[in-house]
């Protein structure tokens, strides 16, 4: 199962270098070719032709998706190598008394989560992605951008620069990304059993 999935994602990552149809390359450059993201050295980069036909509703959607699967990974990426570290948080899981620093990391880890931890992440999950990695029902404005989650609080984002503003979302689009394929990697490395190859030295699962 492992090997048909790296398979699968190398012929993926082939099919990236691919020249797409001119016609088509020309009407999506025209098009999206300013948004964030959309920067030196592939400029719009999309070997799977997502945005074909698409308009500007369609591209915000998948934005909206790209934003938050970046952010996800971004915590994953921390999460996993904090805890190869050796960090856990004190206490216990569960009322059992399953301790934090008795469960391993990664996906091995996610076996060692006793009932108790498991509903604790799931309705965890369930709080942010509906209050928090969202927009809220309760907020009448409209968001700025695509994953504009202030959701009517500032944070002082108002008061910079669009410059600064662009910059920033460049930013986090971009360490999103590398995070995507971070996390992958990791969990692909640990399944083939030598993931502790790339971490640094003192690294643990």
């Amino acid at each position: 199962m492992l090997r048909t999935a790296v398979i699968a994602l190398t012929l993926g990552s082939a099919a990236a270098f691919v020249a797409p149809k001119a016609a088509r390359s020309i009407t999506m450059v025209k098009a999206f070719e300013s948004e964030v993201g959309a920067q030196p050295p592939l400029g719009l980069f999309d070997p799977l032709m997502l945005l074909d036909g698409a308009d500007q509703e369609r591209f915000d959607r998948l934005r909206f998706v790209e934003v938050k699967h970046g952010r996800v990974a971004m915590l994953a990426m921390v999460g996993h190598l904090t805890t190869t570290a050796g960090l856990r948080l004190p206490g216990d899981i569960d009322f059992a008394g399953t301790s934090f620093a008795s469960i391993s990391s990664g996906i091995k880890g996610l076996n060692e989560v006793p009932t108790g931890g498991l509903l604790q992440m799931f309705f965890a999950v369930g709080f942010l992605e509906l209050f928090v990695m969202n927009y809220s029902p309760f907020y009448e404005g409209e968001p700025e951008f695509p994953g504009d989650f202030r959701n009517g609080f500032d944070f002082g984002w108002d008061n910079q620069s669009d410059e600064w503003k662009t910059s920033k979302r460049a930013i986090e689009l971009n360490n999103g990304r590398a995070a995507q394929m971070g996390i992958l990697g990791l969990m692909v490395h640990e399944e083939l059993g030598n993931v502790l190859s790339i971490l640094p030295p003192g690294a643990a699962i």
